[in-house]
């Protein structure tokens, strides 16, 4: 009766212990393939074809004028990414992903964004009105660099899903296609002087009891 009622005892913590969960730290460059969702492996794979595309253009050649002086850097503001998908994705990832890679790649140099602006404006407004900064000092507007180039582009997606059937041995699949189209245009002209263009097909297929 006690050898029983200790078996009792000790179920709750087997229990537990099958229901308890573990987190680990993971490789962030290693393909993601949970499900068909927007993920991780998908933000890199088009950040890096748009930075290396960009980089590569001979198309920006002729922003590198004399008047410029030894600093032929592109100077170029990266504007949004409209997300024309049916998922909540964080556009702004893949915007700020290229426009890091591309300052590193050396050929491009950017100007802040609105969020960047209003911090910039807080500063020197600060450093003109408070009276604590030395005025031979302090910042003052209208010296920015005017940027040379905007860069922005749009993300879409094309959503296929099949039922389960007889004929798919009960199978479930799931089909998601993704476009994501770049452009740079100059900002004086208005033309677009570069666009490139990345794809990703991802295929999910799902038994009774589980993914196959």
């Amino acid at each position: 009766m006690k050898r029983f009622g200790s078996f009792l005892f000790l179920i709750p913590f087997a229990v537990a212990a099958g229901c308890s969960s573990t987190a680990k730290y993971g490789d962030p460059e290693s393909v993601e393939t949970i499900n068909v969702d927007w993920g991780s492996t998908d933000l890199q794979t088009f950040s890096q074809k748009m930075t290396h595309s960009l980089q590569e253009s001979p198309a920006l050649a002729y922003f590198d004028r004399e008047n410029k002086g030894s600093d032929k850097r592109v100077i170029a503001y990266m504007g949004g990414i409209r997300n024309d998908t049916k998922e909540h994705i964080d556009t702004s990832a893949v915007s700020d992903t290229i426009r890091t890679d591309l300052i590193q790649g050396g050929r491009f140099r950017f100007v802040v964004d609105k969020a960047g602006q209003d911090e910039i404006g807080e500063q020197v407004r600060f450093q003109q009105e408070s009276g604590r900064v030395d005025p031979k000092r302090a910042m003052e507007f209208g010296k920015q660099l005017g940027a040379e180039v905007v860069i922005y582009g749009t993300l879409r997606s094309i959503e296929k899903k099949k039922g389960r059937s007889l004929e798919s041995a009960g199978q479930k699949t799931e089909d998601t296609y993704y476009l994501f189209v770049l452009n740079a245009t100059n900002v004086e002209s208005g033309e677009i002087i570069w666009s490139d263009k990345g794809e990703i097909r991802k295929t999910q297929k799902t038994g009774l009891f589980g993914s196959g």
